[in-house]
């Protein structure tokens, strides 16, 4: 049995100062006054315990398994290099969110393949078999001018591979990409110079005369999802019709709503809403649209997703806290509680609560920055870093 002495610990609604925390095996036992029964005392003088992060949206892992176009390094090599950040960053369950779309446009083509999905799914699903320092999961995200992802996802779901699953839409001149202006712009900044006018309008061109995935089908992808007991996300949600079609359909996350009037239409119907960390710290989103701070204030932002910096999903929950003066169980809950709700698994996961998994972090503010002095996953200290002056 391990005690941990000394900590501030933020629990759903309260910061608790002056108990033990008493974690035996894999479990949280709650709270004591005495060390006596504990065979080992952590010492988290005087700094926060909080549960490990639940990040449901994040494809970092891209960058570790393809840095550049043209180099590409070992799967299972990415994981274990990439683990080892996300745990240095808090998260402790990752939902690593690849990508079956059909436009090489905006993403590396060789990681949106069907193979090497496939191969990366059975790599999430039984690297838990080996050495490991975090929860992996698959975040399936389905763009629906992929034909074959039908197909592809509804194998997937049947096997057993999937933890989420998101419809996303990227045609220009509406959802993230709202005017042709805006996608031009995203167009040129990812190839690093301007694009040919010529070739940019035979792009929106094959916009206009390509084929998606049909309501029925995906209807029945989510209704698929519904019996695995998975839950089903939109992507850029931008209109009141769309989230009204994307709730007959079956989703029940709206992730990155692009204005702040969806974000609360999405709230009153029932979503989950989902805004990105870099877009706290940045200020902004970095495609012009909805402030996820703003989302946070007028209380339509439910989950905060690290999105494609894992750094900053810590510091947003700290940030929010120091600047603005919500209160840290309230923001804590966005990284850990309320993603355990939307994911379906809060009752193991998601707060410092009796009964459930032991994953837990010890943070300290240094320079006015939080970092992890020690992280424990299933109840095991899988990290501890002291910083030196």
């Amino acid at each position: 049995m391990i005690a941990i002495k000394n900590g501030k610990i933020i629990t759903p609604e309260h910061v608790v100062e002056g108990k033990l925390l008493l974690i035996d095996g894999n479990i949280i036992l709650g709270f004591s006054d005495s060390t006596d029964s504990a065979e080992r005392v952590v010492d988290a003088h005087g700094r926060f315990v909080m549960p490990g992060m639940i990040d449901v949206h994040s494809d970092t892992i891209e960058q570790y398994i393809q840095p550049r176009p043209t180099s590409q390094l070992d799967f299972e090599f990415a994981f274990k290099v990439c683990e080892r950040d996300l745990l240095g960053a808090g998260i402790t369950t990752m939902y690593h969110s690849l990508s079956l779309a059909s436009s090489e446009l905006f993403c590396r083509g060789f990681l949106k393949s069907k193979e090497n999905i496939q191969k990366l799914a059975v790599l999430i699903a039984n690297i838990h078999m080996r050495n490991h320092l975090i929860h992996h999961r698959l975040h399936l995200r389905i763009e629906i001018d992929n034909i074959e992802a039908f197909d592809i996802a509804s194998d997937m779901l049947r096997q057993d591979r999937v933890h989420l699953i998101s419809f996303m839409d990227h045609t220009p001149g509406q959802g993230q990409y709202n005017s042709i202006a805006v996608y031009y712009d995203a167009v040129s900044k990812y190839s690093g110079k301007e694009v040919d006018a010529v070739w940019f309008e035979s792009v929106l061109e094959h916009h206009k005369k390509k084929s998606t995935l049909s309501f029925e089908q995906l209807k029945e992808l989510a209704a698929l999802a519904h019996e695995k007991g998975i839950a089903v996300a939109s992507h850029d949600d931008d209109t009141h019709k769309k989230l009204a079609l994307n709730k007959e359909v079956g989703v029940s996350i709206s992730e990155f709503p692009i204005s702040l009037e969806v974000a609360k239409s999405a709230k009153e119907r029932g979503f989950y809403t989902v805004v990105g960390s870099a877009n706290i710290l940045r200020g902004n989103s970095h495609s012009g649209n909805m402030s996820a701070a703003e989302a946070i204030l007028d209380d339509c932002a439910d989950i905060i997703c690290s999105d494609y910096y894992p750094a900053a999903i810590l510091h947003s929950v700290f940030y929010m806290n120091a600047k603005y003066a919500v209160p840290l169980p309230k923001m804590v809950n966005k990284v850990t509680l309320n993603p355990a709700k939307a994911m379906r698994i809060d009752e193991e996961y998601g707060s410092v609560e009796a009964g459930k998994k032991a994953d837990l972090l010890i943070v300290e503010l240094l320079d006015g920055y939080p970092v992890i002095t020690h992280a424990f996953v299933d109840g095991k200290q899988t990290s501890r870093i002291e910083y030196r002056r």
